[in-house]
């Protein structure tokens, strides 16, 4: 866990020198005083990583694929706030650490550890950081998101070259909709069972007459039923999980 919070601050604070002009704050800083200028650099790291650190996440990660599916599930299941939002957001933040967990290793070993020990430079860092992430984004990634995104990049930017790195400002946002695609795919797989018994319930009690009952009311436990007898927790995160093999 420290390795990873470790990487993904490094890398908001490389990407963010990569993609702005930031002003040099070496007039500000005390001159005689290098303890003064650490502790204003660790605030400014804070304040980026509580800003960003969620976005970042979302962005390069498989969390968006688990919590798209734990929302169908609910939603299936037809229960409101059962199970809470910050259960499933936990649930989905565990799974996503453990997919991830080879890549914040090697961001970290290769990257980030070396930087910190002075052993590679600033620019170096980045990309040993950078290309982690760029593999487990560029294996997931759909082609055809992948050319949308570099065929509208290429009216305001150079073409990639055959061979070239795949710029992150194409392969995050590609990668992103092909994440939300494959969790409403597995969506459907998930709320299809749940609809049949809806269909179910509905239809029996049109038959018998009760017209005032809402079917909801009697397929809920049910569906709960069917859901714990199948052990659907266990099947459910094991396929999510699997599905980034």
């Amino acid at each position: 866990m420290k390795r990873t919070a470790l990487t993904i601050v490094f890398l908001l604070l490389l990407a963010g020198t990569v993609s702005a002009q930031v002003p040099d704050i070496g007039a500000i800083l005390p001159k005689d005083d290098p303890t003064a200028a650490g502790r204003i650099i660790q605030f400014i790291v804070l304040l980026t990583v509580l800003s960003v650190a969620p976005g970042l996440l979302i962005m390069v990660t498989s969390f968006t694929r688990f919590v798209v599916a734990l929302s169908f599930l609910r939603s299936g299941l037809g229960l409101q706030s059962t199970p809470a939002n910050i259960i499933l957001i936990t649930l989905a933040l565990f799974m996503t650490f453990y997919v991830m967990a080879p890549t914040f290793d090697r961001a970290w070993s290769t990257g980030l550890k070396p930087f910190m020990d002075n052993q590679i430079s600033e620019a170096a860092a980045y990309k040993q950081i950078t290309d982690p992430f760029r593999e487990f984004m560029t294996a997931h990634v759909r082609d055809k998101d992948l050319r949308m995104f570099e065929d509208m990049a290429a009216q305001n930017f150079p073409k990639r070259e055959e061979g070239a790195e795949i710029d992150l400002r194409v392969l995050i946002p590609a990668f992103m909709i092909s994440e939300l695609r494959r969790g409403f795919e597995i969506g459907f797989l998930i709320a299809l069972p749940f609809l049949v018994i809806d269909l179910i319930v509905a239809t029996l009690t049109m038959s018998m007459g009760m017209m005032m009952l809402p079917p909801t009311a009697i397929s809920l436990p049910f569906k709960i039923l069917f859901f714990v007898l199948i052990d659907g927790w266990n099947l459910l995160v094991g396929s999510l999980i699997r599905s980034f093999s």
